[in-house]
């Protein structure tokens, strides 16, 4: 079962989902993501990707997330890399409501070693996590809005 975190901010999905689109502050809200070194020129489309690093100076791994879905202003499914750990499906939802936009972000790991981490203790890493992911994008929508 996924980990699944949810947040409320007064940002619309249309601001939210620029956040998401701009694949050069994709390090500024995942947490984990030092730096970006690259992003696709067609980025956010299908099959597009960011190449980021993972970890603090010195000790940083290269790695890539790719676009398996994106339906602007509603939604985005990622593939993230992280190897030697392995990869993650990364969705995130994003739906209007009468204060802003409920965020849903839902992460589970779906290639490699993390595949083998008992689902527990993936959520207990996973949840604290994205739970600041989470409102590092929406303090940015927010401010940009």
């Amino acid at each position: 079962m996924a980990t699944v975190v949810n947040r409320r901010t007064r940002a619309t999905p249309g601001e939210v989902y620029a956040v998401l689109a701009d694949g050069w502050v994709y390090a500024s809200w995942v947490v984990g993501a030092s730096r970006i070194r690259d992003v696709g020129t067609d980025w956010p489309a299908p099959g597009s990707t960011i190449d980021h690093s993972f970890g603090v100076w010195p000790l940083l791994l290269d790695d890539s997330t790719q676009v398996l879905e994106n339906e602007p202003d509603r939604r985005m499914l990622l593939q993230a890399r992280g190897w030697p750990a392995g990869e993650a499906t990364v969705d995130v939802l994003l739906e209007a409501d009468d204060e802003g936009t409920l965020v849903t972000l839902i992460e589970d790991a779906t290639k490699g070693p993390g595949t083998l981490v008992p689902q527990p203790l993936r959520r207990m890493v996973l949840l604290p996590r994205n739970v600041e992911s989470l409102r590092r994008l929406c303090l940015i929508a927010e401010g940009r809005g």
